[in-house]
């Protein structure tokens, strides 16, 4: 273990090099309270400053990383305006270097050659899903959907257990992770998950496990991933080289495409730009990327071949499970035929997380409870997909770490969504979803007690 330790270190160091440097960069937390101070800060985004939100309203958390030679200006101008910064992380490169060495916790975990002590590469986490499909013959396959805009493979597992027996229109489930790049959390989980359908002995993990046809891909946007660990660390969208225009204060900000923005649902109408030096940049047409037309071909495949049933992606950071659609606000979430249930099953599911280890959860849409979004992956595959639960996970934390969540959480974030997962599971049974005859289940519950959950969870 000590060995390997120091070969991980001597390799991160080494990668951690090429890295575009965020020495003494800082970030900083900024509530706007007023439409005066969104547009200030809307102004501010135009200028050498990095948001790691995605969109600005009143009342709404905004941070704002700062580089070393604009701090003094930066903090004198947004005081003098009465924005009230306060400074959360004083040098973001320290937060990177730590994030790179694998945990000390004493707790630990394996599958083969894989753990969760740090966050691992693209090619580590491929192999070690080549390596599942070896010793888990009959119950395991791996599955390359398509290619990258720089050729690497979009790669996941199936896992079925009772391979051949289950007839037509096997119940299934999708789960979908690493679609914006700096968010490493994201893999980490879902390569969890995959262990835990595999391993675990616990009675309602192997039952969620075994009766669906399980479809996990743990990182679907493979180069932009790729990219946060030989060059530049928050890079969030793919690397599609087309629209390359020289970007104000960062000359590469406009090689890429936001991929849950790309989706044909509502496409390029909300939260998302035409703009390619935006991080929100939602392409030059709906599915334009290959990474999101290997997931819509895959989809609709399962549409047709199954009862499907659950997609899942994860996402970080902010602590929310949204569900759709992401443009909908107040009573209008009720355009979702099933968005009741959708709620109280997450709903329930996040005070089964919390009981774990106290982290707290919010539920709700997108729009209600964090920003309005449009063109996103859930929603497309919950609107043209007809998965009966879809649900995007916003994991740990709240801003403390943001994207740069220390290695030591990775365990207890992961132990926490499993059993999130489980709740969930175990109330979609309840509600009677997992009848290949009727396809969705709609539980009957009075309006007002849907609005009274909303409100509680806020």
């Amino acid at each position: 273990m000590i060995l390997k330790i120091i070969i991980l270190a001597l390799i991160f160091s080494t990668s951690c090099e090429a890295y575009k440097s965020y020495e003494n960069y800082r970030v900083y937390k900024i509530i706007p309270k007023t439409k005066e101070h969104v547009d200030i800060l809307t102004d501010l985004r135009k200028g050498e400053y990095y948001f790691w939100s995605d969109v600005i309203k009143i009342a709404s958390d905004v941070r704002i990383m700062v580089p070393p030679d604009k701090v003094a200006v930066f903090v004198k101008y947004t005081t003098s305006v009465g924005l009230e910064p306060v400074l959360t992380i004083s040098n973001v490169q320290e937060l990177i270097r730590a994030q790179l060495e694998p945990s000390k916790n004493t707790k630990s975990s394996f599958l083969g050659s894989f753990d969760w002590d740090g966050y691992h590469k693209l090619e580590d986490i491929n192999a070690w899903l080549d390596e599942l499909q070896k010793n888990y013959p009959g119950i395991v396959t791996t599955v390359d959907i398509g290619q990258s805009n720089e050729g690497r493979t979009i790669k996941g597992v199936i896992i079925d257990f009772k391979a051949g027996t289950r007839g037509d229109k096997p119940l299934t489930g999708m789960i979908e992770g690493g679609i914006h790049a700096r968010e490493w959390i994201s893999p980490a989980t879902v390569t969890w998950i995959i262990k835990e359908f595999l391993t675990s002995q616990e009675p309602e993990v192997k039952s969620m496990a075994e009766t669906f046809v399980w479809h996990i891909f743990p990182v679907i946007n493979p180069d932009g991933y790729s990219y946060t660990f030989t060059e530049n660390r928050l890079w969030r969208k793919n690397r599609n080289l087309l629209y390359n225009p020289n970007c104000t204060g960062d000359w590469d900000l406009g090689n890429g495409i936001d991929l849950n923005r790309n989706y044909d649902f509502l496409w390029g109408t909300i939260a998302a730009t035409t703009h390619a030096c935006d991080e929100i940049y939602a392409g030059p047409s709906p599915a334009s990327e290959p990474e999101t037309k290997a997931i819509v071909d895959y989809v609709l495949n399962l549409k047709e071949t199954s009862n499907f049933m659950y997609y899942l992606a994860f996402h970080s950071y902010s602590q929310m499970i949204l569900v759709p659609y992401s443009h909908l606000y107040g009573t209008d979430v009720f355009e979702l035929e099933n968005y009741s249930d959708i709620f109280e099953i997450s709903y329930l599911g996040a005070q089964k997380l919390k009981q774990k280890y106290g982290t707290e959860y919010r539920v709700g849409t997108s729009a209600d409870i964090l920003y309005a979004v449009s063109g996103a992956s859930f929603d497309w595959v919950k609107s043209v997909g007809n998965a009966s639960i879809a649900a995007l996970f916003e994991l740990r934390d709240k801003g403390d770490f943001g994207f740069l969540l220390p290695s030591s959480q990775i365990i207890p974030n992961n132990e926490e969504i499993m059993d999130c997962l489980v709740e969930m599971d175990k109330r979609a049974r309840e509600f009677g979803y997992y009848s290949s005859s009727v396809s969705v289940y709609y539980s009957v519950i009075p309006l007002i007690i849907n609005l009274l959950l909303l409100v509680i969870c806020q």
